[in-house]
């Protein structure tokens, strides 16, 4: 048996490279996933004291094309649509920022109040105001002296 010591600059090497040189060129010109792939909104969620915050990123949205539910006491939900902004005849050289419907929902960490909520979107950015639930709340527990 004869045993060929392996090279890694024959033919079938360099045209593999090659392959994947090429290959990394489309997906850069292209983008690594369609607009519909990509997370959106971004947001943040954060907690203060008794309260839970949520930012989340809409630039070029419209307040009447938004929606946000509270569900089940630890659900929140955000769900809109972004217009394409561009008109029907112009010709488009480049599309990142995605356009269409999107809904995001989120496991909350803690039961919140979903009468106790604040919304306000400013500037493109939403921000959601959300309290914990009593049974969220820490409670203290008198401690008796045993007779």
């Amino acid at each position: 048996m004869r045993v060929a010591r392996w090279q890694p600059f024959n033919p079938v090497w360099n045209q593999l490279q090659q392959f994947q040189h090429e290959m990394n060129r489309l997906f850069d010109r292209w983008g690594t996933g369609a607009p519909s792939e990509q997370v959106f909104p971004l947001v943040n969620l954060y907690e203060e004291g008794n309260h839970l915050f949520i930012e989340a990123e809409l630039p070029g949205l419209k307040l009447e094309d938004l929606e946000i539910f509270v569900t089940g006491n630890s659900q929140l939900t955000i769900k809109g649509e972004r217009k394409l902004t561009t008109p029907d005849k112009s010709v488009r050289h480049r599309q990142e920022r995605g356009f269409g419907s999107f809904t995001r929902s989120f496991t909350l960490p803690f039961p919140v109040d979903p009468n106790n909520v604040e919304a306000r979107f400013e500037n493109g950015v939403l921000r959601i105001q959300l309290a914990k639930h009593a049974s969220a709340l820490p409670r203290k527990i008198p401690v008796k002296i045993a007779e």
